[in-house]
């Protein structure tokens, strides 16, 4: 009866990961990329109107003529391209993690690791897409958790620490050399352990904060200890 217990739980569990990365991935990314347009547009509706306002006021006072006109139109033109071509958002900087808010750390972490995945390897690629998810799981339990807690600096360290280095680290490796087995694995490989062992403890962290067992992460201890040889 256990035995069967423990295969229905594997069952589901896998079920789940093919879940995650086949239906939730897609949404997710498309919101963001959804978003980011809404922003745009909104950004270009109020400068366009702007000038539209300004030439209306400088019109009622001295007349525009063609070349006023041709003015006009070239602002708008000019302030459309800008505002359409320019970021929405600033580039999050590995750098900056380990000093953002607890409560936008996933988010932001998120941000930075799905701007990195176009360089990883497709396994590392996958399991990106899935720690990205838990993220933002996590993002939502973080709201109630206080900085001073013991377990924020347990998540800070994961998130905001461990994550960014052990990508940061694999993108060190020169590209020829990612293949290249050294002391039994490739940098491939490596990188794809190491993810696995960080979703796995971000998906125990959500779940311990979903509890409320904040002792138990608090007292957590696992670190990676991945680490990538090879000279440029």
């Amino acid at each position: 009866m256990a035995r069967a217990d423990e295969t229905l739980e594997r069952a589901e569990l896998t079920l789940e990961r093919v879940r995650e990365r086949h239906g939730a991935v897609a949404p997710r990314a498309r919101r963001r990329r959804e978003a980011e347009v809404l922003r745009r547009l909104g950004r270009i509706a109020v400068a366009d109107g702007a000038i539209i306002v300004g030439a209306l006021v400088i019109g009622w006072f001295l007349p525009l003529g063609l070349g006023g006109a041709m003015l006009v139109m070239a602002l708008l033109i000019a302030a459309t391209a800008l505002f359409a071509l320019m970021p929405v958002t600033r580039e999050v900087v590995a750098e900056q993690l380990v000093q953002a808010p607890l409560k936008s750390l996933p988010a932001q972490t998120e941000r930075w690791l799905s701007a990195q995945r176009p360089a990883l390897p497709a396994p590392a690629m996958t399991l990106a897409d899935a720690i990205g998810i838990k993220l933002d799981t996590l993002s939502a339990q973080l709201a109630g958790l206080s900085e001073s807690e013991p377990a924020a600096a347990e998540v800070r360290k994961l998130v905001g620490e461990q994550l960014p280095e052990l990508v940061r680290g694999y993108q060190r490796v020169p590209e020829l050399l990612r293949r290249t087995p050294r002391n039994g694995r490739t940098p491939d490989e490596q990188l794809v352990e190491g993810l696995k062992v960080i979703d796995s403890e971000i998906a125990a962290m959500t779940e311990q904060l979903a509890q409320g067992d904040l002792d138990s992460l608090a007292t957590r201890e696992r670190f990676l200890q991945i680490r990538y040889q090879g000279e440029e």
